[in-house]
């Protein structure tokens, strides 16, 4: 046998059968939770003496610094929790035995606890004692990128996890890191699109919508926004502080985008584009409207949302002696082009037509009539006791003048 060849476990060892299911059976299952919920019950009917088996798989994500996976007996389920990257300077991390095996200062850690003086150098162990823990170990699980990740196991039975039980676990560790390697990409996969394109957009990439061209035509309702004197802001501020602003004010906006079900397609200097689809080409507007819940409603709905959410961090500003903050939003709904623009190379997945640049043009009319927030024609024939007509204004570059609304409170 090579060295390149892989080292194959003999069928009749424990450490082989939960090999061979793993890769047999255990490749299959969908989730992280039913691998961790289905291997733990074998384990438990192979008389593993488990009562705790946690797992804290790292991740590539802009908020959390992995995944926490508990499985515990006596419910027989997989809690999961997502540990922010705060945590790394707090006590409960820097004081775990995670610290110590992501930061390479051990190779594994055991505690018996069932000892007339059981060593408790780690908060978790008093915990788990107080359960009623006899035995802990922990060990780095580690990726084939070198990416360090932890597994831990914990035992209620009198004398804890035989030397042989332990072994087992250990020998079956390389072909479990594989398959939640596996899992950990899809979902880095799956969370850097959703953050980068969008919840929507990013499902429609990872279901093959990734060559030049592809997209579809839909109805939505069209969201654009500005920051106003943002170049004067970036001449007077540090970059530190005016990047402060545009976060904040992001947050504000595309913030509200999501909390009522919105996508955010494009953050464009000091300006963000999003959609509210509605469905298929030229579907009628009440079909969005009629619904408490239609994407009109939606939309307006976070429009409210985000001029509360400036008020608020204006007050903020004011209080601290700083200038308010100062914004454009247009509303409108129209036929747009949705998918993939750019060269082969470098795509970019946004909205392009008709509709998307007369919504430019209706925020561009923001400062002129003196109004934070514009809606178009459309908006009224759904929610006519919510507008007040502005009068009809000419757009820059549309042809035929628009009757523009706000929004009466």
């Amino acid at each position: 046998m090579t060295k390149s060849q892989p080292r194959i476990v003999a069928a009749s060892s424990p450490a082989g059968h939960f090999s061979e299911w793993l890769l047999a059976d255990g490749a299959k299952i969908p989730t992280v939770k039913e691998l961790i919920e289905q291997l733990s019950a074998r384990l438990i009917d192979d008389g593993f003496p488990i009562f705790r088996l946690l797992f804290l798989i790292r991740t590539l994500h802009p908020q959390v610094i992995g995944i926490r996976y508990e499985w515990r007996r006596d419910r027989g389920s997989v809690t999961e929790h997502l540990p922010p990257h705060g945590i790394l300077r707090n006590s409960q991390y820097l004081d775990s035995p995670m610290s110590a095996i992501f930061d390479g200062d051990v190779e594994g850690i055991r505690r018996r606890l069932d000892t007339p003086d059981p060593r408790l150098d780690y908060p978790i162990l008093r915990e788990l004692l107080a359960e009623g823990a006899t035995d802990y170990v922990a060990m780095p699980l580690t990726f084939s990128d070198g990416t360090v990740n932890a597994v831990t196991i914990a035992s209620d039975r009198q004398g804890g996890f035989s030397d042989e039980q332990l072994k087992q676990f250990y020998d079956m560790l390389p072909v479990l890191s594989l398959l939640l390697e596996i899992h950990s990409n899809r979902r880095t996969a799956r969370t850097l699109l959703e953050t980068y394109l969008g919840k929507h957009t990013g499902n429609m990439v990872l279901d093959g919508m990734v060559k030049r061209g592809d997209g579809e035509s839909i109805h939505a309702v069209i969201w654009f926004c500005d920051l106003r004197d943002s170049t004067r802001l970036a001449e007077t501020l540090s970059l530190d502080s005016f990047l402060g602003i545009l976060n904040d004010f992001f947050d504000c906006m595309a913030g509200a985008v999501l909390d009522h079900g919105g996508e955010v397609l494009r953050f464009i200097g000091d300006a963000a584009l999003a959609i509210f689809p509605i469905g298929g080409t030229s579907k009628l507007l009440e079909e969005a409207c009629t619904p408490s819940e239609g994407a009109c409603k939606r939309a307006l709905d976070a429009a409210r949302d985000a001029r509360q959410r400036i008020d608020a961090l204006n007050k903020r500003r004011q209080e601290a002696g700083d200038p308010p903050i100062r914004y454009g939003l247009a509303l409108h709904v129209g036929d747009v082009m949705y998918g993939n623009i750019g060269v082969p190379q470098r795509l970019e997945f946004t909205v392009i037509g008709k509709a998307a640049n007369e919504a430019a043009r209706l925020e561009g009319l923001c400062k002129e009539v003196g109004e934070p927030i514009l809606i178009s024609s459309a908006f009224p024939r759904c929610f006519p006791g919510e507008m007040r007509s502005l009068g009809t204004h000419s757009l820059k570059g549309v042809s035929e003048p628009q009757e523009i609304f706000a929004l009466k409170h």
